[in-house]
């Protein structure tokens, strides 16, 4: 079967040829819905509560494992992110950022990316439940679902397009103390430009973007950005149009993922599955239908690789809402019916009530010509790559101590996994209620133009981390276990890697805001 052709596009049914049923977890905390971002903010955590709710009904809760995250800890945070970033979250509130104008402006925290009450909690509860599923995963889950994750811009000393701190990277990092290889999959509209940004110079991580590009926020993810020194060719940017429909994304993303698949052989897989790349976004410009969407959740699972969910952007709550429920139903294994249950946010699935949404009508602006040349380039790409790299193995670090409550058990003494360091703690049913989000229409900041140059690879990150001065979690003590070197990312001392291969050509100028339509 040539993967690059697409073979291993079709689900595994939820048991039959792979033998066993998709054991699946999923993280929800019944606070994140009254995170409020302010006043005209398109970022609304509230749709993670309206998406609860829908899984509720759809009787979908009941064939998952239900866990409430236990949120980061500062160490957790500051195993990427920088310990005065870390701080300053900590304590900015709505009340005193008026006292900290330098440190805002220096973190790009306040206007696109506000203070709001309760910020560093918000931050502690997403990156919490990534960090949380990549530890199930390391530990026999198939599938982690955590749809209040996925804030893919956050940087290592900054906040950038509505996102703070960057859950993924956290979770990556967590998968990376298992497994020797982890593959990142971003399909939100915006190009994933955080991730890809923390893991450039190393080939243990490979990220690949589908985004808009082109006069759009953030500006970069060229398809000549494609790593750098160790890293080359294990970042991948598939650069898209506006009307992109379903056949023609997906004309893309099954023989470049094919190949990705069969080239580097990940032991994990992370999606990150933004759903501002729907039609009728009202901050996007691409037009998939929630199946076509899904699609792309139902080939990476086809692979019976562990895979991580995380959600992202979404600005029309109400097919974010509908999108993520659909896709938690292809991870189970389980085809929902169209027409919507009655559940408390019904109102807002008027006039037709159902789970489906038609595209539109609008101009697809990629031509077969342009597609296929985008796939040439990225599968010759990969053709340069060795298969498979191996790497060296040392100790492995502490786990991270993200205890998290489980609905599903009723004696806490109980519930305790015999091969992890975390401890979960019992929790009453999760609350499905909470005030509405509301709808923003901020400007997005330029992105900086100039990055700082890094000449650490992986093998001094790692270095680094043995002397005791990388900015490794604390967790609790392990035992003697063997892992993967470079389980840091990079240069982790310094993440945010200067691009210095090929400059996008939007790279230097102002970038467009991220709320703008093209």
């Amino acid at each position: 079967m040539d993967a690059s052709a697409g073979g291993g596009g079709n689900s595994l049914p939820t048991t039959g040829a792979d033998g066993s049923k998709r054991r699946v977890c999923y993280f929800y905390d019944a606070e994140v819905g009254n995170y409020y971002y302010g006043q005209g903010h398109p970022m609304k955590p509230h749709r993670i509560r309206m998406t609860h709710a829908l899984l509720g009904r759809y009787g979908l809760l009941d064939q998952m494992q239900v866990l409430r995250p236990h949120p980061a800890r500062d160490r957790d945070l500051c195993r990427f992110h920088a310990d005065d970033y870390v701080a300053f979250l900590r304590s900015v509130t709505p009340e005193t950022q008026q006292d900290q104008i330098r440190a805002l402006k220096r973190f790009n925290v306040g206007e696109d990316c506000p203070v709001f009450d309760g910020l560093y909690s918000f931050c502690q509860t997403y990156a919490g439940g990534s960090v949380g599923g990549a530890v199930k995963l390391n530990h026999g889950h198939d599938i982690a679902i955590n749809w209040a994750g996925g804030l893919h811009h956050a940087k290592k000393c900054e906040a950038s397009g509505f996102c703070y701190v960057n859950d993924i990277v956290l979770a990556i990092l967590e998968l990376l103390k298992y497994h020797q290889r982890v593959l990142y999959v971003d399909i939100d509209i915006h190009h994933g430009d955080g991730v890809e940004e923390a893991f450039y110079t190393t080939d243990r991580v490979m990220t690949v973007s589908f985004h808009k590009f082109g006069d759009y926020f953030p500006g970069t993810g060229d398809i000549r950005d494609v790593g750098h020194s160790k890293g080359k060719y294990y970042s991948l940017n598939v650069p898209l149009d506006d009307g992109i429909d379903d056949e023609s994304y997906q004309s893309l993303f099954k023989p470049i993922m094919g190949k990705v698949m069969e080239v580097f052989n990940p032991g994990a897989v992370v999606l990150q599955c933004g759903a501002d790349s729907l039609s009728g976004d009202r901050l996007g410009c691409f037009n998939l239908s929630i199946k076509g969407h899904a699609e792309c959740v139902r080939f990476m699972r086809s692979f019976n690789v562990p895979l991580l969910l995380l959600g992202g952007g979404g600005y029309t709550i109400r097919n974010v809402a509908r999108c993520w429920c659909y896709e938690t139903g292809v991870a189970l294994g389980h085809e929902l019916t169209d027409k919507m249950p009655p559940n408390e946010y019904y109102e807002y699935f008027g006039p037709d009530y159902t789970l489906h949404v038609a595209p539109s009508n609008m101009e697809n602006k990629n031509t077969r010509h342009q597609l296929d040349d985008i796939k040439s380039k990225l599968l010759d790409n990969l053709s340069k790559l060795r298969h498979a790299p191996s790497v060296q193995f040392q100790e492995r670090p502490p786990e991270a101590e993200l205890p998290e409550q489980d609905e599903d058990k009723e004696n806490p003494d109980e519930r305790r996994d015999a091969d992890s360091d975390v401890e979960m703690n019992d929790a009453k049913p999760l609350d499905d209620y909470g005030r509405r989000g509301s709808i923003q229409n901020l400007r997005m900041k330029k992105e900086s133009a100039e990055t700082e140059a890094v000449d650490q690879d992986v093998n001094s990150a790692a270095a680094e981390h043995s002397r005791g001065t990388g900015p490794v979690a604390d967790g609790v003590g392990s035992s003697k276990q063997t892992f993967p070197n470079d389980t840091t990312p990079m240069s982790i001392d310094e993440p945010n890697v200067l691009k210095v291969e090929q400059q996008s050509p939007n790279k230097l100028q102002d970038q467009p805001t991220m709320h703008q339509k093209p």
